[in-house]
């Protein structure tokens, strides 16, 4: 992973300064005028987190800072990132220039004492995008300024889709200044070998050197101390293997090169085979020979404004999808790449990364300096994931192959010099054993780009498309690289906070500014939310909002999580032909009903759970197969075996009926298996109703996978019926109780029926929401949070009253 390099003096941002100036009308710090009106500048950091004194794209951006250059040899001042035309002085005298924000910008600083004038100057890009540039093969329907394919800079705050975010500008990553060390631009990458693992290191050796070592966990290699370029393969015996936190232990071993005594680069890294198999339509992912069901979403930046954290929200965030049971998270071609902490903590904990390289829905030029700014954009991604064991896939781009497809250009006009060559050829040789697709999403068979049951797919049927339930079956999902888009409510707590009130959804203008809308359209993904709030609960979304908001938006969060229970309870399957399926997205850019699972604060809304539930690695979970009955899945991701058995319980309206069905069961390590309630039962049942002979007669079923020792490893509940009338009352109740530290249980119990259960705690998390309970059922939540008392209440959809917690 990403070298330290050492010594490393960071520049602090308040060292930093900055100031806005007409286009072009400032060609050198020394005409700066003295009356300019300067800000203190973040850095890292975008300059719309600084100052608002213009649109971060209508001016020229100047940043000033003076420091103090390392005594002793010559030194370093590297730039990670500047978006995204800009030029460096050094003391009066210009030193680089960048046209890609993807790419770092490295100064040499000769020896001397004192300080070090720096100035960047960062130009316009809406003054860059009025310059006159060969027009592309094809339309980009994702952004209105077509100019932007000859940009290497981020679609985001320049898609409308994407709702109100500034445009990344500036010194958007870190600066740091170093002295020059006796190894330079020091790359790692590591492979499995059988059961030995191999560490290529290579690096510039600036002088001769009388020692070079490199250590790996407890194994150390001497290597050759020769002046230039240092490059050399070792073998680690025996290595233990990188997993997915599902499927088995992260692994990560501790790396140093030494040089002359000095250690100059350090980090960790893993060793795993990763395959994305392609045969036909069918797409087959697989970690260390073991098939994985990836499940997660795509990742946007947690402060769009600023586009830079800490390393401690960054863990918190990573922390919470592990934790949910999600294994992969896809950066998208539209966003950033992300900060070197992201790539550490997904190593750390195990989720694999899906990385789109950054082109979307344009036609990208080729030669020229455009290709030269690609390479080095690549180069440096490169450096930093390189030896990283999240990398999972590398992707040409988001929708480059399906933009052209749905615009109606044929195929041989469609071919993309930097997809079909440069890209793969620069994986096959710098991050070797990298599985490539050409773009997300792409056909493997030939078949249109655009057709969702051939190789990596985008899938709406369910969404956008407005396509029924159903779909989700005959579609025949192979990898869902984005699938699941609806506009989602944050929970109430959350939505009062952002707008003081829900009476504000569907209509006023603060809340349908972060509804997001695909640019031209005539209808938005609020629209997509009631369609299915309509079709699933029989109701009229827009009678509803004008009689109570709140329960317009609890039929909303509800209707999605039908969707994204009957999407992953048919893509996890055991006899599933689905590799992976990531949601648009795990998170909200701005506060509101965006796309994301979470809301802007990092908050889960409603099919957050949904998606947590059917994605733990020991998991079981009801599918209804119509007249097949009901099908009990049993998924055991995890390294070892499971002895146990399954415990089946058929409710009435009123409760149990009969005792609990028990057969036993055998999961070994990473397997699946299904089996039919009626055999479960011994008998023929219809408990889903669906042959329909007389009234129904049950109500729901519960579920429990039981290991060797009785403990429950899982449970799920099926409410059977499509629809679920309100009543006044389902005898909801609960009852918390203090079991340690900032740590409560909750026990929700019901007497009927309660169909979503919705835990709303003030100030606390909680272990599930969002969930069914049979009749005279109860379920024990944990609850999490600095609190003396638990304040809140749980209601259920299909409920008038709700209950207090006490």
């Amino acid at each position: 992973m990403t070298p330290n390099l050492l010594p490393d003096a960071h520049i602090s941002e308040l060292q930093w300064r900055v100031a806005a100036v007409a286009p072009g009308s400032v060609a050198h710090p020394d005409e700066l005028e003295e009356d300019l009106v300067w800000t203190r500048a973040r850095v890292p950091g975008s300059v719309a987190a600084s100052t608002t004194v213009a649109p971060p794209d209508s001016v020229d951006w100047w940043f000033t800072t003076t420091v103090t250059a390392p005594g002793g040899g010559a030194s370093v001042l590297t730039f990670d990132g500047i978006a995204t035309h800009a030029t460096v002085w050094i003391d009066g005298i210009e030193s680089a220039g960048t046209r890609s924000m993807f790419a770092p910008v490295s100064v040499d600083i000769p020896p001397r004492s004192g300080d070090v004038q720096v100035a960047v100057r960062v130009d316009s890009m809406d003054a860059r995008l009025k310059q006159r540039k060969p027009r592309g093969r094809w339309r980009s329907s994702l952004v209105d300024r077509q100019g932007l394919r000859h940009e290497r800079t981020s679609l985001l705050g320049r898609a409308p889709v994407y709702g109100q975010v500034p445009p990344v500008v500036g010194l958007w990553r870190a600066v740091t200044l170093r002295e020059r060390g006796t190894a330079e631009d020091i790359r790692v990458h590591a492979e499995l070998s059988g059961a030995d693992g191999t560490v290529r290191v290579r690096a510039r050796l600036t002088s001769p050197a009388a020692s070079v070592y490199l250590r790996v966990g407890d194994h150390s290699f001497d290597l050759p101390g020769s002046e230039g370029e240092l490059d050399v393969t070792v073998t680690v015996p025996d290595v233990s293997r990188w997993w997915p936190h599902t499927h088995g232990d992260p692994a990560l071993y501790t790396w140093e090169l030494e040089v002359g005594g000095r250690v100059e680069g350090r980090g960790s890294l893993g060793f795993r085979q990763v395959e994305l198999e392609r045969a036909g339509a069918s797409v087959a992912f697989t970690v260390n020979g073991t098939r994985v069901f990836a499940r997660g979403g795509c990742w946007v930046p947690l402060d769009p404004v600023r586009m830079w954290v800490e390393a401690d929200a960054l863990r918190e965030e990573l922390t919470s999808i592990r934790d949910a049971g999600l294994n992969m998270v896809r950066v998208v071609g539209t966003m950033v790449y992300e900060q070197p902490e992201f790539w550490s903590l997904c190593a750390e904990l195990g989720i694999l990364v899906w990385q789109d390289v950054m082109f979307a829905t344009t036609d990208p030029p080729t030669g020229g300096e455009f290709l030269d700014a690609v390479h080095r954009e690549l180069d440096a991604v490169s450096a930093i994931v390189g030896g990283n064991p999240a990398l999972a896939v590398v992707s040409g781009g988001s929708e480059t192959q399906q933009q052209p497809t749905m615009l109606g250009v044929p195929l041989e006009d469609q071919r993309m010099e930097l997809l079909e060559s440069v890209i793969p050829e620069f994986v096959a040789h710098r991050l070797p054993g990298t599985p490539y697709v050409t773009s997300s999403p792409s056909s493997i068979s030939g078949e249109l780009h655009t057709h969702v049951g051939d190789g990596i797919g985008h899938y709406f049927g369910v969404g956008g498309y407005l396509r029924p339930l159903s779909d989700i079956r005959t579609a025949r999902v192979r990898f869902a690289a984005e699938c699941l888009a609806f506009a989602v409510p944050p929970e109430r707590r959350a939505v009062d906070a952002m707008f003081g009130t829900a009476n504000v959804a569907g209509h006023h203008p603060d809340w349908k500014s972060a509804i997001p809308r695909d640019r031209g359209s005539s209808w938005d993904f609020e629209d997509v939310r009631d369609h299915y709030v309509r079709e699933i609960f029989g109701v009229d979304p827009h009678l509803t909002r004008r009689d109570d908001a709140e329960l317009y938006l609890d039929y909303g969060r509800a209707a999605v999580c039908e969707a994204v229970h009957a999407a992953y309870s048919h893509w996890r399957r055991a006899d599933s032909e689905c590799a992976g399926a990531l949601v648009l997205t795990l998170r909200d850019l701005v506060p509101g009903a965006g796309w994301g699972l979470r809301d802007s604060a990092g908050t889960p809304k409603a099919p957050w759970y949904s998606l947590a539930r059917l994605s733990t690695p020991i998991c079981v979970f009801i599918v209804d197969d119509g007249l097949d009955g009901l099908a009990i899945q049993a998924a055991n991701d995890t390294g070892n075996s499971i002895s146990g058995y399954l415990r089946a319980v058929l409710f009435g309206p009123s409760g149990p009926m009969g005792e609990p069905a028990e057969a036993r069961i055998a999961l070994g390590a990473h397997t699946t298996d299904s089996v039919s309630l009626d055999r479960l039962l011994g008998s023929f049942t219809d408990a889903n109703h669906a042959y329909r002979f007389g009234g129904q007669t049950y109500s729901a079923v519960v579920v429990e996978l039981v290991g060797a020792d009785g403990s429950v490893l899982d449970q799920a509940t099926h409410l059977i019926g499509d629809r679920h009338p309100r009543q006044n009352d389902v005898g909801l109740s609960a009852t918390a109780e203090n079991i340690g530290p900032d740590k409560w249980s909750l026990t929700v119990s019901t007497r009927w029926a309660a169909h979503y259960v919705c835990v709303d705690i003030d100030g606390m998390k909680v272990s599930d929401s969002w969930f069914h309970l049979a009749p005279g059922a109860a379920r024990v939540l944990t609850l999490t949070g600095a609190k003396t008392t638990v304040s809140g209440h749980v209601r259920a959809l299909n409920s008038i009253k709700r209950a207090q917690i006490s």
